[in-house]
């Protein structure tokens, strides 16, 4: 996990851990590196080294140069591994009391050195092979039919032993899965079964939240999780809202438990009250607000009634009268719902100017303008003309040209006035007086022919006129 602040604080020998908290997982902040030990003190020999994963261990040491987030070399079972410095110095202290271990233990391996350049190359080699394993292993043990999931494999510094991290609801036999793994990869195979936590903390993953898990960052003891801590807490029972990304209750339902079971001792204890009041009123407990303390009544004997709302010291009033057998008598204020006022939040900027609403305003004059160019332009398009009746004949007369067959035409109506706008007077097509001196004559001698009825007429085709 990259650090999101660039880097630590101190450089590149960081001593007292990334400045946010969230360069590595499972980190601790060493409150304590800047302070110097009086002379006489000799330092804390014991030293927290982190693996893979969510896997630390405790080391002997006598080299006291190193920095918090160096590559060392430590020694392990059959060879030697590599990891990085989690914490140093008196802190180490707390972490073993936390562990249930004592400095004066004689089982703590040693670190043999700080780790070179070619260590180094070698460990990122290491990583690089882990993908490829895991999927080769996976085709494996689904060849031979096992009821495993593998979710991760952890190479050993030298390579010469490879962990398989498993998750199974059941007993698997995985001697025949050992032996193909053996030969295929070539090196010490040791299988380790996890939990479904254990699982989302080695791989990790986004919450609900939004946050990276916490058993991947921060969390390493798991608490039991049952389904009293949501009713304490008024959640809806919803396994797919109350289940984290391991399939089990998430953890988060325990951080707050102890402040609503310390809320709740001023409750009464049946969480179903029933009030009595004058004139045989009965009010049954619907709905509890543990953190503003306030309880919320329903009618008995009117169905969708307005619900009454009491504060917890009150109810007990009203239970402890009801006990002794008086009935107080309902007070109308008590059904008044409460008044909302309502806050404006105004924002601002760290300069000073700007607000959050800014460009929703640009966009609601940016929509206002566009609507109104609308109806502009569409007030100025003139109407069409509605033709309710039967459409008038345009044909007012014979046309000029000599090829149009007359028809018999019904009573021409007037025609409408808007139909002559933007229409310019055609021209005559005149060239002068005919030769025999009749008017209108336009010297086609076709045009005197008499129309043939069975002929089919069309003036756009010039082949249908006659031959003269």
């Amino acid at each position: 996990m990259g650090c999101s602040s660039g880097g630590c604080s101190t450089g590149g020998g960081c001593s007292g851990g990334c400045s946010t908290g969230g360069c590595n997982k499972l980190n601790t902040y060493d409150w304590l590196a800047e302070m110097e030990l009086p002379p006489h003190v000799k330092p804390f020999d014991i030293v927290e080294v982190r693996f893979k994963g969510t896997r630390k261990e405790f080391y002997r040491s006598t080299l006291v140069d190193f920095y918090v987030n160096e590559y060392v070399v430590v020694d392990a079972e059959n060879g030697y591994d590599i990891g990085k410095v989690a914490l140093k110095g008196e802190l180490v202290k707390l972490q073993l009391k936390k562990y249930n271990r004592s400095e004066n233990d004689t089982d703590f391996r040693k670190i043999v050195r700080k780790a070179t350049d070619a260590d180094i190359a070698k460990f990122k080699e290491n990583q690089e092979l882990e993908v490829p394993t895991m999927y080769k292993a996976r085709s494996i043990s689904m060849e031979l039919g096992l009821s495993m999931k593998l979710s991760d494999v952890e190479y050993q510094g030298d390579r010469r032993k490879a962990t398989f991290y498993y998750t199974a609801e059941e007993r698997v036999d995985f001697r025949e899965l050992i032996k193909r793994l053996a030969e295929s990869f070539k090196v010490r195979i040791e299988m380790r079964q996890i939990g479904y936590r254990q699982e989302a903390a080695r791989l990790g993953a986004i919450g609900s939240c939004g946050r990276e898990l916490c058993c991947s960052t921060w969390l390493t003891d798991f608490k039991l999780v049952n389904t009293q801590a949501a009713r304490y807490q008024n959640l809806s029972l919803n396994p797919l809202k109350l289940s984290g990304q391991c399939g089990k209750l998430k953890c988060c339902l325990n951080y707050e438990l102890d402040s609503y079971m310390e809320a709740l001792k001023d409750f009464p204890p049946d969480n179903y009250v029933t009030l009595q009041f004058e004139d045989n009123i009965a009010y049954k407990s619907v709905k509890t607000d543990i953190l503003k303390r306030v309880m919320w009544f329903a009618p008995q004997t009117e169905l969708g009634g307005e619900w009454l709302s009491l504060p917890v010291k009150k109810v007990r009033e009203i239970i402890d009268l009801n006990k002794k057998g008086e009935k107080p008598p309902l007070q109308l204020e008590d059904k008044k719902p409460a008044k909302i006022e309502k806050v404006e939040l105004d924002f601002k900027n760290d300069m000073g100017t700007g607000s959050l609403t800014r460009l929703d305003e640009r966009d609601r004059n940016k929509n206002r303008n566009q609507n109104r160019n609308k109806n502009k332009a569409r007030s100025n398009a003139e109407p069409r003309p509605q033709n309710n009746g039967p459409r008038p004949n345009t044909n007012n007369g014979p046309k000029p040209e000599g090829n149009q067959q007359p028809r018999s035409n019904p009573p021409q109506l007037p025609r409408p006035e808007n139909n002559n706008r933007n229409q310019a007077p055609r021209p005559n097509q005149s060239n002068g007086p005919r030769p025999n001196g009749e008017a209108g004559n336009t010297g086609n001698p076709n045009q005197n022919r008499r129309p043939n009825p069975n002929r089919n007429n069309n003036n756009n085709n010039p082949n249908r006129n006659p031959k003269p």
